[in-house]
This record gives C-alpha cells, structure tokens and sequence, in this order.
C-alpha cells in the first residue's frame, strides 16, 4: 500500500512508513509603521508550504535503513521532487532540507532493531512562477 512518493521513492510499509504527517502553509504580510496608531499591513502573497513526516522503521517489517540511504542520496542531489499522496493527489514539488535518525534496540552486532526518523520537505515553487 502506498502512503506517499517523492519523485521515484515510494513510502509504503515495506520502504518507510510514517506515523505523522504535518503540513504547514504560510502567508506573508509586510507591516508600517504609523504615527499615532497601529501599524498597517499589506498582503504580501504566499509563503512556501512544509511537510514533515515521522515514524518508526522496524528491521523486522522494512528496509529502513536501504530507504533512509536512498533518500539522504536524494536529498544531496539537491533536486525537487513532486510529491503525490497515496490517492495520487499531486501536493507540488519539495526538496528534502532535513533527515534525522534514532537508532534503538541494538542487535549484537550494533546493528539497530529500530529506526526513529524525520524527514523534512520545503516546496520547490516553479521557476516560472
């Protein structure tokens, strides 16, 4: 079952799947000052949306550690990415600003049973915007 995909990256139970998903949209508005009262505002225009996904990779259920790789490859690209929701709705382009990793529950040979990530995507506005 798809939960999500970042250009070719799917996230699904069997990669990475999340347990949280938080979107947040901006809107800017540039401010005066004014003698006597309040300042003024003006709209601005949008801001970039954010996403910020988390959850938790089990060695036992996914390849989390295969999936965290590919996408810190992803993220060095430097490359936007169009991300579509498991009901192939199209969210925009994103790039990957951060990702960060928990490991826990060490297996003998240090290697982690279990893998706390985050991932956080910044919208990639079109060029010709």
């Amino acid at each position: 079952m798809k939960l999500l995909s970042l250009g070719m990256f799917v996230f699904a139970i069997d990669t990475l799947a999340y347990d949280e998903l938080q979107r947040k949209r901006a809107w800017h508005f540039a401010s005066n000052g004014r003698v006597g009262t309040k300042e003024a505002i003006q709209f601005t225009g949008p801001g970039l949306e954010t996403i910020s996904l988390s959850g938790t990779a089990h060695i036992e259920l996914a390849e989390g550690r295969v999936s965290l790789d590919k996408l810190i490859e992803m993220a060095a690209d430097g490359e936007d990415w169009p991300l579509v929701d498991g009901r192939g709705n199209v969210l925009g382009n994103f790039v990957i600003t951060a990702i960060d990793e928990r490991h826990r529950e060490f297996l003998p040979d240090g290697q982690p049973r279990q893998i706390d990530f985050g991932i956080d995507l910044l919208e990639a506005p079109d060029a010709a915007a």
